[in-house]
């Protein structure tokens, strides 16, 4: 049998031990809420840093190739300043204008610069293979030659320059083995 006694103890410390632990879950809560306040502001201070770094790594692929391209230009600038005493009073005004005229190029006049060499290059390979051109099907045309930027196109124009000086000699070398080879049997039959 229970007393009054005894239920009113048993509902009093109940009543401690809810009220406890209702303080409790609403002390961890504060907490929580707290560190969720805290980790918030660093995420935040976290992207906003990511997005600097991104704008930091845009503005450095922007300039980067400007600053290679700058350096490009300076070391051709010096060769060009060091061969030009060498050639003759003609050549160096060539070679002037020239260098004046590369200064003003602008970027479609680089594009067709660049397709005119690919055009002669594949044309010159075309002939020191002899095979016969023919026209492309219907509905196939040339293949579409990349855009050159100002960044790229000094570096697509000295490969496709350099592609052509291996050639020339190439062709030259070619040449100087069958003339000697011709001049070889120009000696045998006399």
């Amino acid at each position: 049998m229970l007393h009054p006694q005894d239920t009113d103890a048993s509902s009093q410390q109940l009543k401690f031990t809810t009220s406890d632990s209702c303080d409790r879950i609403k002390d961890e809560f504060q907490f929580l809420q707290a560190q969720y306040h805290s980790l918030k502001l660093e995420c935040d201070k976290l992207a906003s840093e990511k997005s600097e770094m991104q704008r930091h790594y845009i503005m450095v692929s922007d300039v980067f190739p400007i600053l290679v391209q700058a350096e490009i230009v300076k070391r051709l600038n010096a060769i060009c300043a060091q061969v030009l005493p060498y050639l003759s009073q003609e050549h160096q005004q060539q070679v002037l204008g020239a260098i004046e005229r590369a200064k003003q190029v602008t970027p479609p006049e680089m594009n067709s610069i660049i397709r005119q060499q690919l055009q002669a290059h594949q044309l010159s390979q075309l002939q020191g293979l002899a095979l016969p051109v023919t026209p492309l099907p219907l509905g196939l045309g040339q293949p579409a030659l990349p855009a050159v930027t100002s960044s790229s196109g000094l570096f697509s124009l000295s490969s496709i320059l350099a592609s052509q000086a291996q050639l020339a000699k190439e062709e030259k070398a070619a040449r100087e083995g069958s003339d000697s080879h011709r001049h070889d049997d120009g000696d045998k039959s006399d």
